[in-house]
């Protein structure tokens, strides 16, 4: 029996309902504070924090979905709730969002590793290519082929699906390898910890693959997808937190380093990791002149002039206003 054919008693229900509110609303809040975080890493490492917001954005709006199948996924009985037909929208929801998500993922990890150029572009390309697979073989041995009932059919595509997981595993992990003598030991560990997370996270949804091929009841039902709403939550969140303290440590080594400029000095648990960093010059064109920066002028004298403007510091006891053309 699939999971979406086993009833539910009163109590698996609500427990059900309680872990998909909670994680809806968890992934929300995570996608609110990536937003308002995003301005605290560097530009080098911004595509770690895109990726970041449209991983909690896709799994929001996923969870909402999945809430509202929930509520019309079961017809209440007096023994309990009684699958319908839409029940099995519950699993194959979960499926296409991690066919978004988790490659995501991949290139959220590979975004703040060291690989370069080709090197980073391929990374990329095998990770999310491979991650995708991986989903995509599961849901169709777990929804598709079959109706997700025959074990065979289960076996052979959640045997496919682990190739392309033990694959996606090496990549990252030779990258992060060669990416940590290229940081410093604080970015290392915060790296190796996000890894081991991520990794170790992913192995619960094969974990509930073997589950629908050898549970029955409505008591593996939900012990399915309480795992699920907790890994999702854990995984998503938990390795994001710590991909946004490694991107703020790098971006701090930029600033430090004098290889890059941020607007703000970077925090981390009230621990300053460098100063605000600004560039001493303005660069034009390539082949133009390299001129200072200096102070715009007020935008009530903000006019068109024949003569150069000189900031009013540098003007001793004049007023601004004498030096304006018609003022």
């Amino acid at each position: 029996m699939a999971p979406w054919q086993a009833p539910l008693t009163d109590a698996e229900h609500q427990l059900v309902f309680y872990f998909l509110t909670v994680a809806t609303l968890a992934l929300f809040a995570g996608f609110v504070r990536s937003l308002i975080t995003q301005s605290e890493v560097g530009s080098r490492f911004r595509p770690a924090v895109v990726a970041r917001l449209s991983i909690t954005a896709v799994a929001t709006l996923t969870y909402l979905f999945l809430l509202l199948s929930f509520m019309t996924a079961y017809t209440q009985t007096s023994e309990g709730f009684v699958p319908t037909d839409g029940a099995q929208s519950l699993w194959s929801l979960r499926y296409m969002e991690w066919s978004v998500s988790v490659p995501l993922l991949t290139f959220e990890l590979l975004a703040v590793c060291t690989l370069l150029g080709v090197a980073a572009r391929r990374a990329q390309f095998l990770a999310g290519a491979s991650a995708f697979a991986m989903i995509f073989c599961g849901f169709l041995g777990a929804i598709v082929i079959n109706g997700g009932t025959d074990t065979t059919t289960l076996l052979v595509w959640g045997g496919i699906s682990c190739v392309f997981w033990i694959l996606t595993n090496v990549i990252l992990i030779r990258a992060v390898v060669r990416s940590l003598p290229g940081v410093t030991p604080t970015a290392a560990r915060l790296m190796r910890n996000a890894t081991i997370l991520l990794l170790s996270g992913w192995v619960v949804y094969p974990a509930v693959f073997v589950i629908q091929i050898y549970g029955t009841g409505g008591g593996w039902a939900t012990t399915m997808q309480i795992a699920l709403c907790s890994a999702d939550v854990i995984v998503k969140l938990g390795f994001g937190t710590l991909i946004q303290r490694v991107a703020k440590l790098r971006t701090a080594e930029d600033v430090r380093a004098g290889d890059d400029v941020h607007p703000e000095s970077i925090w981390i648990s009230s621990v300053k990791q460098s100063d605000a960093g600004q560039p001493l010059e303005v660069h034009l064109a390539e082949g133009a002149h390299v001129h200072p920066r200096q102070a715009p002028p007020p935008m009530s004298a903000a006019v068109a002039s024949t003569q150069p403007y000189v900031a009013p510091d540098d003007m001793g006891d004049r007023d601004a206003e004498d030096d304006i053309p018609g003022l």
